[in-house]
């Protein structure tokens, strides 16, 4: 190379090194083309596929939900007390006992003819002035109820009222200090809220179990003659009975009354009484005694479509009433059995036991129009509400 040229050489190849690092970097500036296989999922393309919009979620905080309710339990369970009730039965005498060979063999040890019977539950303390509430079948017949709280004080408690219907019923006891749990708001309980079983199962003392709540409104259980369950999967076992369902702050949600199992163990279906139609019966027991509810005098039975059929119904909806108590509200007002029952107040019927529910809520003594249809014609009956009676005093004919 000629020695005039050397000075020339090094900034050529710089200058191409820096060409080709340009080229590299942005190739539009020589108009370079998609290559085509990229070309292929082109937006003009027939292959081409928009992107789906899929929603992100944000990453999960392991902090959301808390990691104890032990300050829930805390607060909600000193109000909860375990219940013991104890009555006494007659024994039956063996027959051999009847024939004098026989009893002289025993002299003056017979057999006893009584003997005492024991039963345990729980009970919720819900006033300061000592109302505890728990189910009619823990303290049924009892001739003693003991109860005892967690802070180791025990005292007998007496019976202000029971409502076997609602299996609910309502004891005082008589102690100062009283821890008192709150209640919450049922009609806002949701089905996935956290719910806690305190209560004493098995007579092991007081145990707490954790679920959710599985269903609220469950009915038709065949347990009581108004049902209005909340379901959780909580376990609860045997002595649970009138302990309290609480939410994940410590406020009262239900009354633990039944168990769903084949086994008489916890299944996870357990069932409790709303907290608000506890406090309402809690009330009308504290004040007058009794729970008083609306009465028509009537059986009824659910429409099914061959039923519906029969009458002349294009749908099943209504009842068809079965029985009509003797000089009962419904026997007043002429109605009769094979009459089939449509509306109440104007509120088609749309299952039966909800319009129990429904007529139970009104108050003896209000008129209450009906519509029915009687050997194929529709009816405006108007009927006196009555005062819902004992079972032994309502029969249909």
């Amino acid at each position: 190379m000629r020695p005039y040229l050397l000075p020339y050489v090094w900034p050529a190849l710089i200058g191409v090194l820096l060409a080709i690092v340009l080229l590299n970097a942005f190739p539009q500036l020589i108009g370079r083309s998609e290559s085509p296989a990229i070309q292929a999922t082109s937006q003009n393309s027939p292959a081409y596929r928009p992107s789906p919009e899929i929603r992100q979620a944000e990453p999960m905080s392991r902090q959301q939900g808390p990691v104890s309710y032990a300050e829930a339990v805390e607060r909600a369970a000193p109000a909860v007390a375990n219940i013991y009730s104890s009555r006494v039965v007659e024994r039956e005498d063996h027959p051999l006992m009847s024939d004098p060979f026989f009893r002289q063999f025993f002299g003056d040890e017979m057999p006893a003819r009584q003997r005492m019977l024991s039963s345990l539950g729980s009970g919720v303390i819900v006033s300061e002035e000592g109302y505890v509430l728990t189910n009619h079948h823990v303290i049924k017949d009892a001739d003693q109820i003991q109860v005892a709280l967690r802070d180791g004080r025990e005292t007998l408690a007496k019976v202000i009222g029971t409502d076997p219907e609602s299996d609910l019923a309502v004891l005082q006891i008589d102690l100062d200090d009283l821890p008192v749990i709150e209640l919450a708001d049922s009609g806002r309980v949701a089905i996935g809220d956290v719910s806690l079983a305190i209560g004493n199962p098995f007579g092991v003392g007081q145990t707490v179990t954790m679920g959710i709540i599985s269903a609220t409104g469950r009915s038709q259980l065949g347990l009581n003659a108004y049902e209005d369950f909340i379901q959780t999967d909580a376990a609860i076992n045997p002595g649970n009975s009138g302990g309290a369902l609480i939410n994940a702050e410590g406020a009262l949600v239900g009354i633990n009354t039944a168990i769903f199992s084949r086994s008489g163990g916890s299944q996870g279906i357990g069932f409790a009484i709303p907290a608000n139609l506890a406090n309402s019966i809690l009330k009308e027991l504290v004040t007058q005694g009794r729970v008083i509810r609306g009465w028509l005098g009537v059986e009824a039975q659910e429409l099914n479509q061959a039923l519906a059929t029969s009458f002349g119904l294009s749908t099943p909806s209504g009842v068809v009433i079965t029985g009509v108590v003797p000089d009962g509200p419904a026997d007043d007002a002429g109605l009769k059995p094979r009459d089939v029952l449509l509306a109440i107040d104007g509120r088609p019927i749309m299952d039966a036991r909800l319009a129990m529910s429904e007529i139970a809520a009104i108050d003896p003594g209000e008129r209450l129009p009906l519509t029915i249809i009687r050997a194929g014609k529709r009816l405006e009956v108007t009927i006196l509400v009555g005062e819902r009676p004992p079972p032994a005093l309502r029969r249909p004919q």
